[in-house]
């Protein structure tokens, strides 16, 4: 959404139950980390415990390899005019980036070496046409999105890890509400869990909406949220454990205290969401799942298994914008303007920017509590 230019969230810290049950868990504390940058960082991808890439703006791509202590500058050369708001890392050699902007400003760059080389290989045609964001099934299978043409969202798809792209036919998506977009947040307007299913967020229109594909791309259905809805306000990022159980966050980045809900839970694939009965009000970016044992481990077409709900905690922070899982445990946030940071055993890649002294991540935690129902 090209209105989009800062993140601003409030301060709280509370935690939600995607059960519906509030439950009390230990929260990450965080310690600052230089990055010798001052990019404000929006792209976010955590690939393992030592293992990320962060990306932003001046076209500045970093990585570490050693869990967030050093960070090394990676990005494609000549394109320090380039904001790049989404970053996809497959391992410490092989990444996608996006940069968002009207027509040819939207690229996609591919490196297999670790950034010393980069290939472009998407350029937007299409002068009407605003990429927002970026997401893999797996290393080879993504998509990006863009904001609606004519009336319909678009959306670019690979079959070969990014290094071509072919655009979804239009019909394969609903119609767009007037004024519906993405907004270009925290690189997490999509998300894919397993293998076919993949989540679109939205906002700027009547309703806040999360657009579902359950065949990889092919075919979109979209369902209202409880999230406010503007110019300035919808849904800013989603995330799935499994294809089943999701949650969808935002607000108003232009009215950050508005007491509107700023979650919302779904357990059945996106097609109904609701806000928790405890739920953080105001306006928050970025969100990940933390810990091993989700909400249900199960295979595609299951139903959660009794007894266990997954908790979402709501991590106050010092201006983060974004939040990945490297592994297990450890968490990567993003703030702005060249620092680090480390919570524990999490670490996270903060930057300093203009607005409200912090900001805040939405980190989901599955856990075991007692249910009447339970076997």
């Amino acid at each position: 959404m090209r209105a989009f230019r800062t993140v601003l969230v409030l301060l709280a810290v509370l935690s939600v139950s995607v059960g519906g049950v509030a439950a009390a868990s230990s929260l990450p504390s965080w310690r600052v980390l230089p990055t010798g940058t001052t990019a404000q960082f929006r792209g976010l991808s955590a690939v393992s415990a030592r293992v990320a890439w962060v990306s932003g703006t001046q076209g500045t791509v970093l990585r570490t390899v050693d869990g967030g202590r050093g960070w090394a500058p990676v990005g494609p050369p000549d394109t320090g005019k380039l904001e790049f708001r989404d970053i996809e890392a497959f391992d410490a050699d092989h990444a996608v980036v996006l940069s968002i902007g009207p027509g040819a400003d939207s690229r996609v760059y591919r490196t297999d070496d670790g950034g010393k080389h980069w290939r472009q290989t998407f350029s937007n045609p299409d002068p009407a046409a605003f990429y927002d964001c970026l997401a893999f099934f797996d290393p080879w299978r993504g998509l990006a999105m863009s904001d609606p043409v004519n009336g319909k969202f678009r959306v670019q798809a690979t079959f070969d890890g990014g290094r071509s792209w072919r655009q979804i036919p239009d019909d394969a998506f609903p119609p767009a509400e007037p004024g519906e977009a993405g907004f270009a947040a925290s690189g997490q307007c999509v998300t894919t869990s397993g293998p076919f299913d993949a989540w679109l967020a939205t906002g700027g229109g009547a309703h806040a909406r999360v657009l579902h594909s359950g065949d990889g791309g092919r075919h979109w259905t979209a369902a209202e949220t409880p999230l406010p809805s503007s110019a300035s306000a919808g849904v800013f990022a989603v995330a799935f454990r499994t294809p089943w159980q999701g949650v969808a966050i935002g607000g108003d980045y232009a009215n950050p205290t508005a007491p509107g809900p700023a979650v919302a839970l779904s357990q059945d694939r996106g097609r109904s969401w609701r806000t928790p009965p405890e739920h953080p009000a105001g306006y928050r970016s970025g969100l990940a799942w933390r810990g091993r044992h989700g909400a249900g481990r199960r295979t595609r077409g299951q139903r959660p298994q009794p007894g266990r709900r997954a908790a979402l905690d709501v991590v106050r922070q010092r201006q983060f914008r974004h939040c990945g899982l490297r592994s297990g445990r450890r968490l990567l946030g993003q703030r702005s303007e060249g620092t680090s940071g480390e919570a524990g055993s999490v670490r996270a890649n903060p930057i300093r920017a203009a607005g409200p002294p912090e900001r805040r991540c939405v980190t989901g935690r599955a856990r075991r509590v007692h249910s009447p129902h339970a076997g």
